[in-house]
């Protein structure tokens, strides 16, 4: 089912760099449309996992994945829809497909753990999904600030000068999703914290439970995250770190977020496994 989605994905990839290097708005309205409809069909099928399973489906890395890149795609068609801009389609959209392979390729299957059976749970999976998500958008459009301020300060106003957005209007976007990703980070946070706790006290010798904790790979790659989004908030705003500073700032925090989501995930057998 996590295919099709991906065909998509890849079709409005084609169309959005087609836009970008011609400069054509009909391709840019089809770009937008075959996302539209891939999002769509990516709702059908986590739509239809959840009553498979009764659940939001991500309980599972591979399907976490692709609830994430479904997040992402609404979140990146919200900015779109919201500030007419079609040009950052060419970076977001390239993760949408990376990431969307693994679920393609390998599905996994979606257990049902009584453990999980809570609404806590899946509070703090769905924030930090969505957390995730918009930081992932700040960090390209901090990687697209650092792109366009070379481009000026070399005073070669060519290729990447015509075809991005304004360096004013590329750091108001990075600043909102830096506070919205922080704002559903501390809340997945706290309340994965609530969770713990209540879960510890119900089910006190479930390994994934137990090994919750700062040495567990998962939890300490959150708080870390979760310290370099707080700073990058708090300098904004008391510090004057904008530009450039809160570019990089916000890229190197997705950098986080992808190690954590991706080589830990999958590779570090010492953290919890939902």
């Amino acid at each position: 089912m996590n295919a099709l989605p991906l065909v998509l994905y890849a079709a409005a990839g084609v169309l959005y760099a087609v836009h970008f290097a011609r400069r054509s708005p009909h391709a840019g309205r089809i770009a937008t449309t075959l996302l539209i409809s891939a999002a769509l069909v990516h709702t059908f099928v986590i739509g239809m996992q959840t009553m498979e399973v009764r659940h939001v489906p991500f309980a599972n890395p591979s399907r976490a994945v692709s609830t994430f890149v479904w997040l992402l795609a609404l979140s990146y068609l919200y900015l779109e829809v919201t500030t007419d801009e079609r040009a950052m389609g060419v970076f977001i959209v390239p993760i949408l497909v990376g990431l969307q392979f693994i679920p393609a390729l390998s599905p996994g299957e979606e257990r049902i753990d009584p453990v999980l059976d809570s609404p806590w749970f899946w509070v703090h999976v769905s924030s930090l999904l969505f957390a995730y998500a918009s930081c992932a958008l700040a960090g390209v459009l901090g990687l697209i600030y650092v792109l366009q301020f070379k481009e000026i300060k070399k005073k070669h106003l060519g290729y990447f000068y015509t075809r991005l957005p304004s360096l004013q209007t590329l750091d108001v976007m990075n600043s909102r999703a830096v506070t919205i990703g922080w704002l559903f980070l501390t809340l997945g946070v706290a309340v994965g914290a609530i969770w713990t706790a209540q879960a510890r006290v119900q089910v006190p010798d479930d390994p994934n439970l137990m090994a919750m904790s700062l040495n567990d790979p998962k939890v300490l790659m959150a708080v870390l995250t979760w310290i370099i989004y707080s700073f990058a908030v708090l300098a904004r705003r008391t510090m004057g770190w904008t530009g450039r500073r809160a570019a990089w700032l916000s890229a190197f925090g997705f950098a986080i977020v992808l190690l954590n989501f991706l080589p830990i995930n999958y590779f570090v057998t010492t953290s919890h496994t939902f």
